[in-house]
């Protein structure tokens, strides 16, 4: 209503030098802002660079968004995704990317000429080096391969081995277009090597979880099931109990699935194991935990913080004369959840123990360097194991990870 009335008001204004020079004000303030606006819109375009450096960009950028999608190998999905940025940078008319059982994707005109595509193909995939079609060698007499007369095919390698090709398609195969083709086809190359890297990480990964449940098998479940057995004539109910407990910490250590856990899972696999170990040691074992709530979802590598309790408990405290103690602490620190297990046993020579680390000595603190090796492995070589100790002093061992963590799902 208040809008109405303030228009019907200017309506009805009669026309006045004031009004007119209001106009005329009004007016010239939106030209300037309008100049104002072009200028900065013209100073943001030159601090672009010259031509050369925004041409460096947009390749950069192209380069970029293809590495993305052939991150996981030379896939359909992922070479369908990066075939058109790949053909942005060779600036043809036509792309193809190949392994070496078939064409992976097209992108471009002349689409007729991929079926006959691997054949052609054969001698690169088979020897390794790029060679240069004509367009006799192409057949090309169909009206619909347009202006498309050339072909550059290169090799893309992972190591020694030829896995597939990069097919560029031109009205002409110059020098220019063959040496562009063959280093895209490198970087391809790296690409894929990239995610060979990944795939052998990630099987590494694997193994030392198994290391690990084969080290369980012979030092945990004799004695666990020698300390249940103790217990049938003179306690039944808590030989049942432990005979639980023992399933329990068997199946989630031995499960097929998963190479992350929660931090919650991870510590009640903990304590069904210092239950069991309990059983063995009575009264010389105490623990302790502090454990923040709200780190408790927090996603780890499976069976990372049950191997330093192990440890605690056979090399810190197993030797030592009389009691020992066990703290296990959990707290939220900002980004990253951190763990600490400490141990008042008989420590370890920290000079062995950086070499056993390192992988130069073979000693019993194995389940220390698979767990180490594989933090730096998910999450670089700076969440590696923290560990202070000396002779006689005890063990304090720190874990941090992100607790944010997308990528990897418990």
């Amino acid at each position: 209503m208040l809008r109405q009335t303030a228009r019907a008001t200017l309506g009805s204004m009669p026309d006045s030098p004031l009004y007119s020079a209001a106009a005329v004000a009004v007016i010239a303030l939106a030209v300037a802002v309008v100049v104002a606006v072009g200028l900065k819109v013209l100073r943001s375009f030159r601090e672009l660079g010259t031509d050369a450096e925004r041409a460096t960009y947009n390749t950069l950028h192209a380069a970029s968004k293809a590495g993305r999608h052939l991150r996981t190998g030379l896939n359909p999905a992922g070479a369908a995704k990066a075939s058109r940025q790949l053909r942005t940078l060779l600036g043809c008319d036509a792309l193809a990317i190949l392994d070496v059982s078939g064409v992976l994707a097209w992108d471009g005109t002349a689409e007729e000429l991929r079926p006959g595509l691997m054949e052609l193909a054969a001698d690169v995939l088979s020897n390794g080096r790029t060679q240069v079609f004509n367009a006799a060698d192409l057949q090309l007499r169909s009206p619909k391969s347009g202006s498309v007369a050339a072909a550059v095919v290169a090799p893309v390698r992972a190591g020694s081995r030829v896995v597939g090709a990069i097919a560029a398609f031109a009205p002409q195969a110059g020098a220019g277009l063959v040496r562009a083709t063959t280093e895209v086809a490198d970087w391809v190359a790296a690409q894929v090597e990239l995610a060979e890297l990944d795939a052998s990480r990630t099987l590494l990964m694997e193994a030392e979880v198994r290391a690990l449940r084969a080290q369980i098998s012979p030092h945990f479940i004799y004695n666990s099931l020698n300390a249940i057995a103790s217990f049938i004539n003179t306690d039944p109910a808590r030989a049942r109990e432990l005979v639980v407990e023992f399933a329990d910490f068997t199946r989630y250590s031995f499960r097929r699935h998963g190479d992350f856990t929660t931090l919650a899972e991870e510590l009640r696999c903990i304590d069904r194991y210092l239950l069991l170990e309990r059983a063995r040691f009575g009264e010389r074992v105490q623990v302790s935990l502090r454990i923040a709530p709200e780190v408790l979802s927090t996603v780890i590598p499976f069976l990372s913080l049950q191997p330093l309790v192990e440890n605690a408990v056979r090399h810190g405290l197993e030797a030592k004369e009389g009691p020992g103690h066990i703290t296990i602490s959990a707290n939220d620190s900002g980004a990253f959840a951190e763990v600490t297990i400490e141990d008042d046993g008989v420590g370890m020579d920290p000079v062995q123990l950086q070499s056993m680390l390192a992988g130069h000595l073979d000693g019993e603190h194995v389940g220390l360097r698979n767990v180490d090796a594989r933090l730096r492995q998910v999450y670089g070589d700076e969440h590696g194991l923290v560990i202070e100790t000396a002779p006689g002093e005890g063990t304090l061992i720190t874990m941090r990870v992100p607790k944010s963590q997308p990528d990897h799902d418990a």
